[in-house]
């Protein structure tokens, strides 16, 4: 799916853009399953309002903006279980990652139209810090993404600093880190970026007149532990690719309500 050249510059920038990893109709497969799961969530009362919070914008602008995002999508429709083990997923994970690939989470996140929030520079390292930092995100584009409608952006070759202090443990400082300085990541629909969970990132809010939606995928590699008790999903150490070489290791730490 990639070549030696692109696993390269994954390595040395902490990112990289795939183009066409799903077609038109996985792409409207996953557009559909997104609205029910809106649908479903304000039916069910569930619906809330998910756009960070901070000082990062102006508290009279960060009042308009919205982001609706729900976790473990691959629970609520079938079509981002199949997306998340993806032949053409698998092909690039096992390049980058290995040959033993985890699911470690699932999102989406739907910026709407002329007030989508706005995502300050941040890592996710600090969210579910692990041993080997084989952690990535996989950004599948539902929607063409560019500076106007709030694409992602990344700085290169940031993840090679190793984790940083983010201001409570969400962001990092926006004056040091303004979300403009970052490499905009244009993207099509079907098309996904892989970044590592060191990689700052971020983007700026969806002022276009255009949804811009988009699901994320987190993997690791199988022998990547993490090391605190924090951010147990449903699901998380489903294998993607190859064996679980540690049988009793890991489990997910959940209740059920």
């Amino acid at each position: 799916m990639i070549s030696e050249k692109e696993v390269e510059f994954y390595k040395e920038n902490g990112y990289l853009l795939v183009k066409g990893v799903f077609n038109k109709q996985e792409v409207e497969e996953m557009r559909h399953a997104v609205e029910g799961i809106i649908l479903r969530a304000a039916q069910s009362k569930a619906d809330s309002n998910a756009a960070w919070q901070g000082d990062f914008l102006p508290a009279d602008e960060l009042k308009k903006l919205v982001l609706k995002g729900f976790h473990d999508v691959h629970y609520h429709d079938a079509s981002f279980t199949r997306a998340a083990t993806h032949p053409h997923m698998r092909a690039v994970l096992e390049q980058i990652i290995g040959a033993n690939v985890q699911l470690h989470h699932s999102k989406m996140l739907v910026k709407p139209p002329e007030h989508g929030a706005a995502f300050p520079m941040h890592q996710d390292y600090p969210y579910f810090p692990h041993e080997k930092h084989s952690m990535l995100a996989a950004s599948v584009h539902l929607d063409h993404a560019d500076e106007e409608n709030g694409c992602l952006r990344v700085i290169p070759g940031s993840h090679r600093a190793g984790s940083l202090p983010h201001v409570g443990s969400y962001y990092l400082n926006h004056k040091e880190y303004p979300i403009k300085e970052g490499t905009p990541c244009v993207a099509e629909a079907g098309d996904v970026l892989f970044f590592n969970y060191l990689t700052i990132h971020g983007s700026e809010a969806n002022r276009s007149s255009r949804t811009r939606r988009n699901v994320l995928f987190q993997y690791r590699d199988a022998s990547d532990f993490p090391t605190e008790n924090v951010h147990f999903d449903w699901g998380m150490g489903l294998m993607v690719s190859g064996e679980n070489p540690h049988f009793t290791k890991v489990k997910p730490n959940f209740t059920v309500s």
